[in-house]
């Protein structure tokens, strides 16, 4: 095929979707790239300026790109349409007597003297005649990019009604990626369309992932970057964190740079301060966009921003997008049948902002019939003070108050949601705020917002545009709704979960924390914490509970901490304080905190010890006494298993004694039982081999009786502890049926998960099987780090070393995860486990 066929085939189908020709230099464009010219001497050559000649031609390539549905470059141009064009060939030469298939390529190819359509002379003579007969649905004119296009009356034709006149911004966007640029911020006033044109470029690109990050309007309520990117690691790449940020960081840039990723940071302004840096408590953002911005990666960024981005430690383009321009506000209201005689003085006073085009159309449709000119006889003489759609938004918000109260009401209610864990709301969430409704009219609420273009949508889920959002929320927090929505929502998050088996419906059930937190209802907010469910492990526990299993320390340790302080110290409020710290005191545990973590623990036994005296002067239900009494024998049991970790045994027998006479034939037995499981494996690391294994024995054979094996999710940490006692023992038969059980039973709790891989890679140690003893390690060091469990970490390592001193001329590597088991017990303050370990004497020679 020679080039003047391949321009021909190109002019097409750029007439095909735009209605104009090549001009002449995009026709130089084609003629160099297809002899594999560089841009510079394109330039040369055409007399242009390179970057007058970039933009050009990443507008061609764009175009093509849509014609054919696939990514068009200069890199390619000459390949694809090659294929196009025998793809063309085939379809021809399988289909000669069927005109109506040379019709249907709608004069792509050239005609021949009797007015068909014929081959150009150009093109290989060597395809067989039998090739496979191509689908014709498949051709480059019926491309997905063609279907989307609606002829209109008068000839015109619009794609997307919410997509219209950015065909120079993507031009502008593929240039700035062919140039080298990773990490774009498109600014622009708000409604400009940052957020539209963004998510149009990434989903039409062909990334091989697309990854979304919306900041919360809020600079209080903006999500720890850590938590970010450990969230992009494990739902988006199935690659577990790091357990410092730096290496979360390098996972995450090994991934840019291998893959093509598209990633959108959505309305970044809440985390900018006045000079356009990051805020204070956010300053680790910077380190994320420095990766973003690797001018190595095969990845881009785009990031929408009203406020420019000013940080010196990378490098971002910025990319000011402009107004639409008036002929695409014409073509608009013109496909609607709305006559454009007053468009252009509206056009001037929005500057072009498309939402503003976007809301002016729905009011004109819905609140004056269509007649544009009756719209601006009654508004001409209040135009907007300024051009934002700040102010556009105010006017509309104004205008609905007047003809829909109640829709109005609806959308300041709205603005109590945040957006972020659950960034789209389903149609149950704005029926909540519907209280006051009739059922049969709350339908015809919602409609009235999303006509008049207040209230986005898509496939039945619902939010807010940031900036409307912005004035729902201040007007909220004006009115006397203030505390009825956010405790309607609050509700609402709450009895639409009933139990808690996936994460992401705790998550939705710690929304309503969130609400009480805004009302400074810091004891609802409370009770939404230790709200109890069914979860996936068959326990009733309370959501803080659940969370932690599934990994979220440090949002339920962010959580508490926001509320302990804000709750007044009190009879009525000490069952509730008790059982926060005695979460609490967990959480600080599996992290390595673990001198908190039994001050927290010594907190709750006292708060129980005062209400429980106090309520034997008072009457009480059982209930009352039961569950104080549980919290305060938990306490104790948790502190001895705290003693344990510290490899403090002596403190941790007496400690598991205690609970045992205190719950020995009582109501709360069932701590006795959980106490001597781990009484039994403190005897055998003393080396009290009779009294572990008669004591191990009886609560073995009690679990087997109890048929506990089938239903080991909710005892999995105390399963673990006796694999654990068995292994001590020598029992190794049993240690692995445990451990595996263990393992198998889990499920999503992930610090029993990894502590049975540690137990099983031990296993596989000293049974001379050393390749399955580093895999397991392995699993179990990466959930660890993952979910930043310190104290098992740090056993992890010192469990891998002795297998790495197990194996030939691995000396260093048993060292080197020494040293790290040791750094991490002196960061938890373990001074006896260090010790412990010290003994190793050939570890330090």
């Amino acid at each position: 095929m020679g080039i003047d066929t391949a321009i021909e085939f190109a002019d097409r189908l750029l007439y095909e979707k735009s209605g104009r020709h090549l001009n002449d230099l995009q026709c130089v464009i084609l003629r160099q790239a297809w002899g594999g010219q560089t841009y510079s001497t394109i330039a040369i050559a055409a007399g242009y300026s390179e970057g007058h000649v970039k933009d050009v031609a990443s507008q061609l390539w764009r175009v093509l790109s849509e014609a054919l549905g696939e990514r068009i470059t200069k890199g390619n141009c000459r390949s694809r349409l090659i294929y196009w064009l025998k793809r063309a060939k085939r379809k021809v030469v399988s289909a000669t007597e069927k005109l109506s298939a040379a019709t249907e390529l709608r004069g792509l190819l050239p005609l021949d003297s009797k007015g068909g359509a014929g081959l150009p002379a150009d093109l290989p003579p060597d395809l067989p005649a039998d090739s496979p007969l191509d689908s014709l649905a498949d051709s480059p004119l019926d491309s997905p990019a063609d279907s989307m296009t609606t002829p209109l009356e008068g000839g015109t034709a619009i794609s997307d009604p919410h997509f219209v006149g950015r065909e120079p911004a993507i031009a502008t966007l593929d240039a700035l990626f062919d140039q080298g640029h990773r990490l774009i911020v498109i600014q622009g006033e708000g409604g400009i369309g940052k957020t539209t044109l963004a998510q149009r470029y990434l989903s039409s690109q062909r990334f091989d992932l697309t990854l979304d990050l919306l900041m919360a309007k809020e600079t209080a309520n903006i999500t720890a970057v850590e938590r970010v990117v450990e969230e992009w690691l494990r739902q988006d790449f199935n690659e577990e964190p790091g357990r410092d940020f730096g290496v979360t960081l390098g996972r995450l840039k090994r991934h840019l740079r291998e893959h093509r990723i598209g990633i959108l940071i959505d309305n970044l302004e809440p985390a900018l301060d006045a000079h356009g840096q990051l805020v204070h408590p956010h300053r680790r953002y910077v380190e994320l966009l420095r990766i973003l911005a690797d001018p190595q990666g095969r990845s881009v960024t785009l990031v929408t921003s009203r406020d420019r981005l000013c940080e010196p430690g990378f490098k971002a383009h910025h990319y000011r997008l402009p107004g639409l321009t008036l002929e695409t506000w014409q073509q608009l209201f013109h496909s609607q049948g709305i006559a454009e005689a007053a468009l252009q003085p509206l056009h001037q006073a929005y500057g072009g902002n498309a939402k503003a085009m976007e809301i002016l159309l729905g009011t004109v449709l819905n609140d004056f019939d269509g007649d544009l000119a009756l719209y601006w006889q009654i508004n001409h003489t209040d135009p907007l003070v300024e051009t934002d759609l700040k102010n556009l938004v105010v006017s509309q918000v104004n205008r609905l108050e007047q003809l829909d109260p109640m829709a109005y009401r609806l959308l300041c209610r709205l603005g109590c949601y945040r957006y972020q864990t659950i960034p789209k709301l389903p149609v149950e969430v704005l029926l909540a705020q519907l209280w006051e409704v009739p059922p049969a009219q709350q339908r015809q609420v919602i409609a009235s917002l999303r006509n008049r273009s207040l209230l986005e949508t898509y496939q039945g889920q619902y939010w807010l545009h940031p900036v409307v959002r912005a004035i729902a929320i201040a007007r909220l927090r004006a009115s006397a709704d203030w505390q009825l929505a956010n405790t309607a929502a609050a509700r609402y998050w709450t009895d639409s979960i009933q139990q808690i088996t996936t994460l992401a419906a705790a998550l939705q059930a710690l929304e309503a924390y969130y609400h009480y937190l805004e009302l400074q209802e810091y004891g609802l907010a409370a009770d939404v914490l230790l709200k109890s469910r069914h979860n996936q492990w068959q326990q009733f526990l309370p959501l803080a509970s659940s969370l932690y299993r599934m990994g979220l320390l440090q949002p339920v340790v962010a959580a508490i901490n926001q509320v302990l302080p804000k709750l007044e110290v009190s009879d009525h409020s000490r069952a509730k304080l008790s059982e926060l710290f005695n979460l609490l005191g967990d959480v600080y545990w599996i992290t390595g905190r673990i001198g908190n973590a039994i001050e927290c623990q010594q907190r709750t036994i006292s708060e129980t010890d005062g209400a429980l005296a106090h309520l034997q002067a008072t009457e009480a239900t059982r209930l009352e006494r039961y569950y104080l009494k549980m919290l305060n024998v938990d306490s104790h049991l948790s502190i001895g298993l705290y003693r344990i970790d510290l490899g403090e045994l002596d403190a941790a027998r007496n400690q598991l004694f205690q609970v045992i006479k205190l719950t020995s034939n009582t109501d709360h037995a069932a701590w006795a039982e959980k106490a001597s499981v781990a009484l039994a494996l403190v005897q055998a690391q003393l080396g009290e081999v009779d009294a572990a294994r008669s004591l191990a024995d009886q609560i073995y054979a009690s679990f087997m009786g109890q048929g506990i094996p089938e239903h080991a999710g909710r005892f999995a940490y105390f399963f673990l502890l006796l694999g654990q006692t068995y292994h001590h023992l020598g029992e190794l038969a049993i240690a692995t049926k445990l451990y595996q059980q263990t393992f198998a039973d889990a499920n999503h709790y992930v610090q029993v998960k990894a502590k049975a891989l540690t137990g099983l890679a031990t296993l596989s140690r000293q049974q001379g099987q050393s390749a399955q003893a580093l895999d397991y390690h392995r699993q179990s060091i990466d959930l660890l780090e993952a979910i930043g469990a310190t104290c098992d970490l740090a056993e992890a390592y010192y469990q891998l070393a002795l297998t790495h001193q197990s194996l030939p001329n691995a000396e260093w590597a048993a060292r080197d995860y020494l040293q790290r088991a040791i750094a991490l017990f002196r960061d938890i303050k373990a001074p006896h486990r260090i010790t412990q370990i010290s003994a190793q004497k050939a570890f330090l020679g």
